[in-house]
């Protein structure tokens, strides 16, 4: 592999991981700003659903992300990611990284799915 493209490559791979942690860290932080502004009262619903749009819009693109990016990161994994962890005695860690990579993507997954229940049921009982 040439220099750019490892480069490339590299970068994809970050970016892959932050994406990751951008869908947990969006979706927690949507399900704060909901439980803070409707169920505790202390908002109105139409703020809620305003910052959801956007915030889904981010969940969205960090989800694609983690598909279109996951990619040319499995392709490229045995050669790129998984010889040099080995070899600098690494495997455990990696291991655990990805534990907690599907972890964060369950959980975000998850958040944005009873988000979507939560808000649709608001939205029915605000009419």
């Amino acid at each position: 592999m040439n220099e750019v493209a490892a480069v490339l490559l590299m970068m994809n791979n970050y970016f892959h991981d932050v994406a990751t942690a951008l869908l947990m860290g969006s979706g927690f932080a949507m399900w704060v700003m909901y439980k803070r502004f409707v169920k505790e009262g202390s908002g109105d619903i139409s703020s809620v659903r305003t910052m959801y749009v956007g915030m889904s819009r981010l969940a969205v693109f960090a989800l694609a992300w983690i598909i279109i990016g996951g990619i040319p990161r499995t392709i490229y994994y045995g050669e790129f990611e998984w010889a040099a962890a080995a070899g600098r005695g690494q495997v455990k860690a990696l291991i655990v990284k990805h534990i907690l990579m599907f972890v964060f993507l369950g959980w975000g997954g998850c958040l944005w799915f009873r988000l979507k229940k939560a808000i649709g049921e608001s939205v029915i009982h605000d009419k």
